[in-house]
Order: C-alpha cells, then structure tokens, then sequence
C-alpha cells in the first residue's frame, strides 16, 4: 500500500447504496491499486472513506472504463449506469476542487 507523505490531501467521500454496489463491481479492475480493491470491498458506506489523490485517480479511470464497456452497461438510462455515473461526477467534482488549477496548469505548459 502507498503511504501518504505529510502534505498529501485526504479527501472524506461517502458512497452508499447504489453507487457503491456499482463500484464494487469493479474492484477487479483496482487490482494494481496498492490495495484500493481491498479498501473498497471491505467498504460498507457507513461513513465516509479516505480516499487519496492516486486513490480518486484509479476510481476515476475504473468508472470510466466501466461506462464506456457496452457489455457492461447496455443501457446508459438504467438505474445502475446513473448511480455510477453520478459518483464518477462527484469523484471528478472532489478532485478538481483540489488539483484542478494543477490540471490547468499542465495542459497549458504541457
């Protein structure tokens, strides 16, 4: 597992029913995660999670992946496409709040 430095953001996100049943769906695609997978599915959604910056980062990517697989999710108005879509938006939301001007920043340098 990849432990935080001092200065490293912790970001307290609470996802529940819905969204997290969806999300654990894909835990298997966390396996390189140092250990997300493993956080996630121990996970009940009870109170928020501390999620770090690599942590969101892999969430983001995975639902990402996860709403573009057509296999996965044939219909994008089901009830289980929108639970994920809506935490991929909050996930995207707590990240640019914090790095977003980081994010600027490389795309205009970059």
């Amino acid at each position: 597992m990849v432990q935080p430095l001092p200065g490293d953001h912790r970001h307290k996100i609470l996802i529940e029913g819905e969204e997290l049943v969806e999300l654990k769906k894909h835990t298997y695609s966390m396996c390189e995660a140092f250990g997300l997978d493993r956080k996630i599915e121990s996970y009940q959604g009870t109170r928020p999670v501390t999620l770090y910056r690599w942590d969101i980062e892999c969430l983001l990517d995975v639902t990402s992946l996860a709403l573009e697989d057509k296999a996965e999710y044939p219909d994008a108005t089901s009830d289980e496409y929108l639970a994920l879509s809506r935490l991929q938006a909050r996930l995207r939301e707590e990240y640019g709040s914090v790095y977003g001007n980081e994010t600027n920043r490389r795309k205009a340098y970059g």
